[in-house]
C-alpha cells in the first residue's frame, strides 16, 4: 500500500526527494571544495609566454604528473603578452574554479609598481598555490678581453663606466631590475639596452651590440661551455646548485648582493583555502619526485615546492626587495 501525503507526494517519492537533496549538498563542486574530489572537470593551467619558453616548459612538464594526481585533464594554454601580465590578469579573473597559473615572480610580485595601469594586484587578486623552482641570474659577458679573471674584468668595468652597455629582456623584468641593483653595489655605469627575450640577447652580445647582461643559468650554459661567453658570476650569496661552475657575484668582491628568479603557480584570490592546500600538497608532491627534480634541474630550476603561506612569505619579501630598486632607480613602465 501507498501512503500519500495530504500534498499529494507518496513517502516514496518524499524519501527520493530528501535523498536527492542529500546527494546535491554533498556533491562536490567549486562553491563547496572541501571534499576530496575537486577539481570536477579540466584544468587549466595558463602560462604568460610562448611555446618553448621556460614558463611554458615548466608547465607542460607538470600538467601530466597533475592531471595523473588530480584525475582530471590539465591543458597548457598560452596566453602572451605584457611580459606574463596578460595570462596573470586572466587567472585573476577567471571565475570558473579551474584556472590555473604558472607565473614568473615579476606577475606575482610588482607589476603594479611598475605600471599602476596594470589591471590586477598580484598581491589581492591571486591566490599563491606553490613555488616550484628558483635560480640565480648569472652575469655574462662575451669571450676574451677584457680582463682575465672575474675580478679583474668587475675592476675594468667599474674604470668604463657608461661606455658599456648591459641588455635585458625588457624594462622592468628581473634582470634590468637586477643589473640596475647591481650597479650600485658593484660601481659600475653601463646603459641599459632592451631586448624582446634572452636569446636575442646572447645573439648581440656575440655580435658585440652589447657587453654584458643577467641571464638565467640554463640560457647561458651552451654558450659558455661552448667559449663563446663568459659567466663572470651568480646572483646567489653562495655557490648555487644549477650554476655549481660559476662564482657567486660575492666572491669577485660583490657584497651584499642576491637575486633569484623564480615560478610559481597561482590562482584566483577566490579559490577556498581548501582546494588551494590540497593542490600545493598535491604540486609539491610532483615536483619534489627525483625524476620531476632532475627534469626542472635540467631546465635550470633547483627545485622547492611550498605551501601557500611559503609562497606567500616570498611574495612579500621580493615585493618590498624589487620594489626598493624600482623607487630608488626611478623606473617606470607605461
Amino acid at each position: 500500500m501507498t501512503v500519500r501525503s495530504s500534498s499529494g507526494f507518496s513517502r516514496r517519492h518524499l524519501t527520493q526527494a530528501i535523498g536527492g537533496a542529500l546527494a546535491l549538498a554533498l556533491t562536490p563542486s567549486w562553491a563547496n571544495p572541501s571534499t576530496p574530489q575537486w577539481p570536477t572537470q579540466t584544468v587549466k593551467l595558463v602560462v604568460g609566454f610562448p611555446a618553448g619558453s621556460s614558463p611554458d616548459l615548466t608547465a607542460r612538464a607538470l600538467a601530466e604528473p597533475l592531471a595523473k594526481a588530480l584525475g582530471q585533464n590539465v591543458i597548457v594554454e598560452n596566453k602572451v603578452g605584457a611580459g606574463g601580465n596578460i595570462a596573470a590578469d586572466l587567472v585573476a579573473k577567471s571565475t570558473d574554479g579551474h584556472t590555473l597559473g604558472l607565473m614568473i615572480n615579476g606577475n606575482m610580485t610588482i607589476a603594479r609598481i611598475l605600471n599602476p595601469k596594470v589591471p590586477y594586484d598580484p598581491l589581492k587578486d591571486l591566490a599563491p598555490i606553490s613555488l616550484i623552482g628558483k635560480a640565480p641570474l648569472v652575469l655574462t659577458v662575451p669571450a676574451g678581453p677584457p680582463g682575465e679573471s672575474a675580478a679583474e674584468w668587475l675592476s675594468l668595468a667599474q674604470k668604463a663606466g657608461d661606455k658599456l652597455s648591459y641588455a635585458s629582456p625588457g624594462v622592468g623584468t628581473v634582470a634590468h631590475l637586477g643589473m640596475e641593483l647591481l650597479k650600485t653595489k658593484a660601481g659600475i655605469a653601463p646603459v641599459h639596452v632592451p631586448y624582446p627575450g634572452n636569446p636575442q640577447i646572447i645573439t648581440a652580445m656575440l655580435g658585440g651590440q652589447v657587453q654584458m647582461a643577467l641571464l638565467p643559468p640554463a640560457m647561458a650554459a651552451a654558450q659558455v661551455r661552448g667559449g663563446k661567453l663568459r659567466a663572470i658570476g651568480a646572483s646567489s650569496t653562495g655557490r648555487s646548485p644549477v650554476a655549481a661552475e660559476v662564482p657567486s657575484l660575492a666572491e669577485i668582491g660583490v657584497k651584499d648582493y642576491q637575486l633569484e628568479i623564480w615560478n610559481a603557480v597561482a590562482a584566483p584570490a577566490s579559490m577556498p583555502a581548501a582546494v588551494a592546500t590540497k593542490l600545493s600538497a598535491v604540486i609539491s608532491d610532483i615536483v619534489r619526485a627525483p625524476e620531476m627534480r632532475a627534469r626542472l634541474f635540467q631546465q635550470g630550476w633547483q627545485v622547492v615546492g611550498s605551501s601557500p603561506e611559503g609562497l606567500r612569505n616570498r611574495i612579500v619579501s621580493d615585493t618590498k626587495a624589487l620594489g626598493d630598486i624600482i623607487r630608488s632607480q626611478k623606473i617606470e613602465v607605461n
